[in-house]
């Protein structure tokens, strides 16, 4: 079952008002970066709805103009029609031109309310993602993510890195430690769900301008939707962190879950790769000693 871009759950034991009032209330009542998340993907099931009902509505109206030229051209009320009409011909000009109006008043009044009710969630979405940045930066300033580094040798020169499993909460915040961006979603880090079983979990969710068929870039392809967005970026199943080159530019490293921990890996070409070379596993921890000694996270490192 593809799982890759449904929503969360609703939780239905919560009792707000549906609409944007609804979800803006739950945001504004409970200030955790879960309740956050729980407010914003509320407020996406709520706005889905909303755009199906409205085009459902404009749909019938159409439908309804449909049949309503088809039964005045069978009735013979038509000008072109070559049956005699069974009114006058003025009579059915006026009561099909009546018709129209009413349909076409009707079609407008729709498309006010859609274009209101549009406007009302653009602007809760807005609320929302504006509360989780601030929320995310005031968590990161009261605590630090703590990682527990541990190495794994592969022989003489190369190495296997992990990171301990963190706590929903720690992940958001790496990630916007990381990249100044938060998830879009809040168990980002934990979902191993595939929209085909023969393929693994793709590394981005169909949302945030990313199409159904471009989540699974390869790994420039990756780095180039993290450096596009913004403020979110639709991460699925790993942080992603860049790593300074002694002689100028940089890595792409990712930490990609893995049960009980994250496997550090390298972009290599259009793949990554879990082995390391001894100078990559020690440029990789020294970049989170630095930002240990920077007292931007908490570090414990364990060779095995």
């Amino acid at each position: 079952m593809d799982e890759s871009s449904a929503l969360p759950a609703r939780n239905t034991d919560t009792p707000w008002a549906s609409g944007p009032d609804g979800a803006l209330g739950q945001l504004r009542a409970l200030e955790t970066l879960e309740s956050t998340y729980d407010a914003w993907a509320e407020l996406k099931r709520e706005h889905a709805a909303s755009v199906i009902q409205f085009r459902e509505e404009q749909a019938r109206l159409t439908q309804q103009g449909s049949f309503l030229l088809g039964a005045v051209r069978a009735a013979g009320m038509d000008a072109g029609s070559t049956t005699p009409g069974l009114q006058p011909q003025g009579s059915a000009s006026d009561f099909l031109r009546d018709a129209e109006a009413k349909l076409t008043k009707a079609r407008d009044a729709v498309s006010q309310r859609e274009a209101e009710s549009e406007a009302r969630y653009q602007a809760a979405f807005t609320e929302v993602r504006t509360t989780l940045l601030d929320r995310v930066q005031r968590y990161l300033q009261r605590s630090q993510p703590h990682l527990t580094l541990l190495l794994r040798r592969v022989g003489a020169e190369r190495s296997i890195l992990h990171v301990a499993r963190v706590q929903p909460d720690e992940a958001v915040l790496l990630c916007y430690l990381l990249t100044q961006r938060v998830p879009s979603r809040y168990g980002f880090l934990f979902d191993d769900s595939t929209e085909d079983l023969s393929l693994p979990p793709a590394p981005l969710y169909a949302e945030e301008s990313v199409v159904s068929d471009a989540v699974r870039p390869d790994a420039p392809g990756l780095l180039r939707v993290i450096d596009a967005s913004t403020d979110v970026v639709p991460l699925k199943g790993f942080i992603p962190l860049r790593v300074p080159r002694p002689g100028g530019g940089e890595d792409f490293f990712r930490l990609l879950q893995r049960g009980a921990v994250m496997e550090v890996e390298i972009a290599d070409g259009p793949d990554f790769r879990s082995i390391l070379t001894r100078e990559e596993s020690e440029r990789f921890a020294g970049h989170l000693l630095r930002l240990k000694l920077e007292e931007r996270i908490g570090l414990d490192i364990e060779a095995g």
